[in-house]
């Protein structure tokens, strides 16, 4: 019987991947009040291996549950050198702290994860003042007091991993963000680029330079959504999705519903 790859968007960066027996979670995070895809820990309590992309809270905030001696999660967690510094702060006990580095394989039984460097996206500064002084500003401004505070407290540091799934004979490429280094060699046709779609003044240019160096088969979509507002808002991917039928019919770009799995 023909083995599958199953692919779950939880809302944000957060991406659930079912292979040979194996599960992995990817970016875990429970949405502030007012984020379009409500969640909470118990969706991701159960998952015992976490790969972190990069230290931004609506990526790593809610791992240190996961490194909770009193709760029963008890997961191994696989992220960078800053990321694994944050969470050195944050929690007694790194046991179960994994630090990697591009180049590292990730072997999880038959599933081999290759990780790559990649790159953040660069927001322009109109959209910083644009949502400062929005009415949203003011209807979610327990959030933007949170965020204002935790924010320095989940450095990205200059450094945003890319992850390679091999499984089931397939390949799938995790982004963290909306970005690749401009001097580095990236494998090209993935069976499934999963591109985050946020974080760039110049969306549907950013994300077309990634799909020509990559030259991915399938993409899925994520972090699209508003998931704590007010700093962040739900982008319309309708203009890339044309964009993308007129120059590159082939690849097909799926926009995924928060908790329908995708297989592969």
């Amino acid at each position: 019987m023909e083995q599958k790859v199953k692919i779950t968007w939880l809302g944000t960066a957060a991406i659930r991947l079912e292979a040979d027996g194996e599960t992995v979670l990817f970016d875990p995070f429970v949405q502030l009040v007012g984020g379009e895809n409500p969640n909470c820990l118990d969706d991701f309590l159960q998952d015992q291996t976490i790969c972190v992309t990069h230290g931004h809270l609506d990526h790593m905030m809610d791992v240190p549950e996961f490194l909770d001696p009193e709760s029963d999660a008890e997961a191994t967690v696989y992220c960078g050198e800053v990321a694994t510094e944050t969470l050195s702060d944050m929690v007694e006990n790194t046991s179960n702290v994994v630090k990697v580095r591009p180049g590292d394989v990730i072997r999880l039984g038959d599933v081999r994860i290759l990780v790559m460097e990649g790159k953040h996206a660069k927001p322009g500064k109109s959209q910083v003042f644009q949502k400062l002084f929005s009415r949203r500003f003011l209807q979610y401004f327990r959030n933007a007091l949170a965020l204002a505070y935790l924010n320095p407290k989940f450095p990205e540091g200059g450094q945003t991993l890319m992850y390679e799934v091999h499984a089931e004979g397939k390949r799938v490429q995790v982004m963290g963000s909306l970005g690749l280094q401009e001097d580095q060699e990236y494998p090209q046709g993935a069976d499934l680029l999963i591109l985050p779609f946020q974080g760039s003044e110049f969306l549907e240019a950013v994300a077309l330079e990634v799909v020509e160096r990559l030259q991915p088969k399938r993409i899925l979509l994520d972090h699209f959504d508003d998931a704590f507002p007010p700093v962040s808002e739900h982008v319309d991917t309708r203009r890339f999705k044309k964009l993308m039928d007129e120059e590159y019919p082939q690849i097909k770009v799926v926009k995924p519903t928060a908790g329908k799995t995708v297989v592969l």
